[in-house]
């Protein structure tokens, strides 16, 4: 199973309930569970005693002890989670991107975030938040001033956001394919966009498909993979 762009957060209770719900009904039988990116909306360092993270963490973990394994994808708002994480949780730290193989066929996972190439201001901020020295710098700071920077980045984005045409902020679908030719890939699945679809791409010439998952604001978003293929659905919160 593959979910994303959750955006956990204590304001937001009810998202952090109905990803419980789907762990403990859903995710136990699953064969694995991949989360590619912003399962939380913030995270400022794994040292942050923050206790609705610590609540997300606990059910994470449960999942891992009975057998199923959890794997988790850096998004943009998460990108700080680190090894102290997944040895709390079990849950396994994939490189973004990572080729799967599934079921005979190779597929390209991805947050999604580093192929909205159209938007340049956006990159150049995530070309930062991404580099390694920056984030042992931002370590360094006090958790008061990482939350205060956190905080205004959240706001900045979002100013960003409403400022933006919405197919700037989207993937370019030129990157797509180059990154699909790249890894001699014929499926992928991101997230990010928070537009969920399933699209007809064309690589080296053949058909391919690329999935996007959808967020959880209002629902929940999920893609079960089997024998017979991939099916996108929504999870409707009660």
């Amino acid at each position: 199973m593959f979910i994303s762009d959750l955006h956990l957060q204590a304001a937001r209770p009810e998202i952090g309930e109905q990803l419980i719900e789907f762990l403990k009904k859903e995710a136990l039988g699953a064969d694995a569970l991949f989360i590619l990116g912003d399962l939380f909306e913030t995270w400022i360092g794994d040292d942050d005693p923050d206790p609705y993270h610590a609540t997300i963490q606990t059910a994470l973990g449960s999942v891992v002890k009975t057998g199923t394994p959890v794997f988790f994808m850096h998004g943009n708002r998460d990108f700080m989670i680190g090894k102290k994480f997944s040895v709390e949780t079990g849950v396994q730290l994939l490189p973004d991107p990572f080729v799967l193989g599934l079921y005979g066929k190779d597929v390209l996972l991805s947050h999604g975030d580093a192929y909205c190439t159209d938007d340049v201001e956006y990159q150049a901020v995530r070309s930062m938040t991404r580099d390694p020295q920056w984030q042992a710098m931002m370590l360094q700071k006090s958790l008061a001033e990482r939350r205060a920077f956190a905080d205004q980045s959240r706001a900045d984005s979002e100013a960003h956001g409403e400022t933006i045409d919405a197919e700037i902020s989207d993937v370019n679908v030129a990157a797509i394919e180059e990154a699909m030719r790249t890894h001699n890939v014929r499926l992928m699945v991101h997230g990010h966009t928070h537009r969920p679809a399933v699209h007809a791409q064309t690589v080296n010439g053949m058909s391919a498909k690329r999935i996007v998952l959808g967020d959880w604001h209002e629902h929940g978003s999920v893609l079960r993979w089997d024998q017979r293929g991939p099916q996108l659905r929504t999870l409707l919160r009660s």
